[in-house]
């Protein structure tokens, strides 16, 4: 074992116990494992900055680990939530001809949208606004508005996938000219 080894095994010997039990002050066992984990692997990646006294800076290594599972878990919430209310929003007419999977990639390719590219499409295409008073309603430009209405409708079109090439609509034609 090198020096380097030998470092992260008395540092994790000597103060995992103590980042754990930080954690489980914060979180169920589980996640607190994660962050303890998560903790030791930045340690890992940055043993050479860890401070002679290890203990306060793994505990803030810990406590940032901790924010972003946090912040993560707020993200799939507030997620989730859109989807609920997006559904809610969609539920079809009694009377409508729809197909619960169509309307299902829907509400999917809706919510793989940024919150921005879903409100321009929603306000042309729901709220039946022009570009024009859609970018008033978003609070921005309009070629910024036609840019996120541009990237939500390709992303639509895509699959969600941001950077991919759009579908051809309309069959190119035959070489020669002849259709």
């Amino acid at each position: 074992m090198n020096e380097t080894e030998e470092r992260f095994v008395a540092l994790w010997q000597g103060y995992s116990h103590r980042v754990m039990a930080y954690a489980l002050r914060h979180l169920d066992a589980d996640t607190a494992q994660d962050v303890v984990s998560e903790t030791f692997l930045v340690a890992w990646r940055r043993l050479a900055t860890v401070p002679d006294d290890p203990l306060p800076w793994l505990l803030v290594v810990a406590r940032n680990t901790i924010a972003n599972l946090r912040r993560s878990g707020h993200r799939q919430a507030r997620l989730a939530a859109e989807l609920e209310r997006l559904r809610q929003v969609a539920e079809p007419a009694a009377a409508a001809d729809v197909l619960a999977t169509e309307r299902a990639a829907v509400l999917a390719g809706l919510a793989a949208l940024t919150p921005k590219e879903r409100e321009a499409l929603l306000l042309v295409a729901w709220d039946g606004l022009t570009p024009e008073q859609a970018a008033k309603v978003a609070g921005c430009s309009l070629p910024t508005f036609h840019v996120r209405l541009y990237r939500a409708r390709r992303r639509l079109r895509t699959g969600g996938e941001p950077d991919a090439p759009a579908p051809a609509t309309h069959p190119l034609p035959a070489p020669g000219g002849a259709r």
